[in-house]
């Protein structure tokens, strides 16, 4: 999986003086969560094709570069693409420099801290397509390999509870970049939500916790618990 415990870093990374590495949608107990790094000094890393050696070399399921702290301005990479928008960057670099906004090259993406959950405000349409598999029940979706047979973005999910809006969900991202199983994907979430058209409370990977709720305008809120791994 992308998460767990921080990799070791190769020397250039390692000098990198203003990494903060996160875990993003933890549960309740503060395990588990999707690992994050976080350049705050994206001024310092300008080339596009820098910033994606780091965020390689890091090898988490996404880093984040920050060029501007004050209007929330950041730039979002994979190991192998930089992406317009996504989940877990976001909610954890809002809470790690206490944002009213971030700005993403997708659009600009309210935030809001409720006690133990930061959420932000995004639509569903800026996540790239992906494909949303229903399976009768959460142990068939417990069951998986990692990754299943298939090409392409695969997100996994079942009820455990449709009443109460309880979902079980596994994220393959299967694009050859060494992130086999995504622990907590917030795009992911929102295509879902926006399927569905309910507030969701989803239980992700090896016990992430990813909330969801709707807005009256199209846009949908996510929110998560936000734990730091590693400051610099």
């Amino acid at each position: 999986m992308g998460s767990g415990s921080p990799p070791c870093l190769n020397a250039r990374v390692a000098d990198i003086s203003d990494l903060d590495v996160l875990s993003v949608f933890c549960a309740a107990d503060g395990r588990h969560g999707n690992t994050l790094g976080v350049v705050r000094e994206g001024r310092y890393h300008p080339d596009r094709a820098d910033r994606q050696a780091i965020a390689a070399q890091l090898a988490y399921s996404e880093t984040v570069f920050v060029d501007d702290p004050d209007r929330g301005v950041v730039d979002i990479y994979t190991p192998g693409l930089r992406l317009p928008f996504a989940g877990h960057p976001l909610v954890g670099v809002a809470w790690l420099l206490d944002l009213e906004v971030v700005n993403p090259p997708a659009g600009e993406v309210w935030v809001r801290q409720d006690g133990e959950f930061t959420w932000i405000t995004a639509r569903a349409e800026w996540v790239p397509p992906r494909t949303l598999q229903r399976y009768d029940t959460a142990a068939e979706v417990d069951a998986l390999p990692a990754p299943p047979p298939g090409e392409g973005w695969l997100y996994a999910w079942a009820w455990e509870d449709e009443a109460a809006g309880r979902v079980r969900a596994r994220a393959f991202p299967r694009r050859g970049d060494g992130i086999t199983e995504d622990e907590a994907t917030g795009a992911a979430a929102l295509l879902l939500t926006a399927r569905l058209g309910r507030a969701l409370n989803i239980t992700q990977g090896r016990g992430s916790q990813l909330i969801t709720a709707p807005g009256p305008d199209g846009t949908i809120e996510l929110g998560g618990r936000v734990r730091l791994l590693t400051a610099h």
